[in-house]
């Protein structure tokens, strides 16, 4: 079978149970494993978004109320790849190229490939993905091996974590400026790993949250993972809320008690890491890093 994997996710999956082999095309931002990033890649950003948080917000919100796409799809090298399966994803406009844009190009193509649209909400909904690309691309055993590590890690995790006295609410930013709640699957992870979560969105978008509800909300630790930010990113994006009165004056920020998160790796990505997500954030939690990934 010769895969074409338009999500990181699906990348790290495919190569996770042993089906690295079939990929014959990824995105530009599929990075890991390492092995990926020899791949022919399929994507480009179509314009440049700006470098602070609050450009690239308005670049995207620009081009999504106009209608454009966000990322362009290489359709003649595609075409030469000429794969037996897409895999991409109908979620998020701002994640990845749209489906719309994917489905129009896979039918020019004489393999007349199938194309599966993964829409993961929550943790569970990810393992259930695992399984169903593995039956797809002939990975079953493999898969089934994948989501039983998982699982056993999910279940120590929880036991670890169950008895703990302290829970500390916590609030994830998914987006620094403005500031943008926890959406999907992160609520869920905090909560593995032994917090609780606030202004959260859980099995849905994230979204804007004004400082004031942040101030009232009173977090008691904060993690800030922009989406797509990899460290260095967020960082920055921690840099340009140290400017922000509101965000000083947060009880959490003025203890010491924020992470930066590579949320690139470890949360934006619904794939195996959002285990090592949840790992990470617990021992956050007694450790008080500062920051991870």
């Amino acid at each position: 079978m010769r895969i074409v994997s338009l999500l990181p996710s699906v990348t790290e999956i495919l190569f996770g149970i042993g089906a690295g082999e079939e990929v014959v095309g990824v995105t530009h931002e599929c990075d890991y494993p390492p092995e990926a990033l020899g791949l022919p890649k399929l994507t480009c950003a179509s314009t440049t978004g700006g470098t602070t948080s609050a450009e690239i917000d308005r670049h995207v919100r620009v081009a999504v109320h106009a209608g454009s796409s966000l990322y362009h799809l290489d359709s003649a090298l595609l075409a030469r790849l000429d794969p037996d399966l897409i895999v991409t994803q109908e979620l998020c406009a701002v994640c990845a190229v749209s489906y719309e844009i994917v489905d129009t190009a896979a039918r020019r193509l004489r393999s007349d490939p199938r194309i599966i649209s993964l829409e993961p909400a929550c943790v569970q909904d990810v393992l259930v993905n695992i399984t169903q690309l593995g039956a797809i691309a002939g990975h079953s055993t493999e898969a089934r091996d994948l989501v039983a590590r998982l699982e056993s890690r999910i279940m120590a995790l929880r036991a670890r974590t169950a008895g703990r006295a302290e829970r500390p609410r916590t609030l994830v930013l998914e987006w620094t400026d403005p500031p943008m709640s926890a959406g999907h699957w992160i609520p869920e992870l905090v909560e593995l790993a032994g917090g609780i979560p606030v202004l959260a969105n859980p099995g849905a978008n994230s979204r804007r949250l004004d400082w004031a509800a942040i101030a009232q909300a009173g977090p008691e630790a904060i993690i800030v993972a922009p989406c797509g930010f990899d460290l260095a990113k967020t960082r920055r994006a921690i840099e340009e809320l140290d400017e922000v009165e509101a965000w000083r004056s947060l009880a959490a920020q003025r203890a010491g008690r924020v992470l930066g998160l590579d949320g690139n790796a470890y949360l934006s990505r619904p794939g195996p890491r959002l285990v090592d997500a949840a790992e990470i954030i617990a021992r956050w939690y007694t450790s008080g890093a500062e920051y991870a990934g």
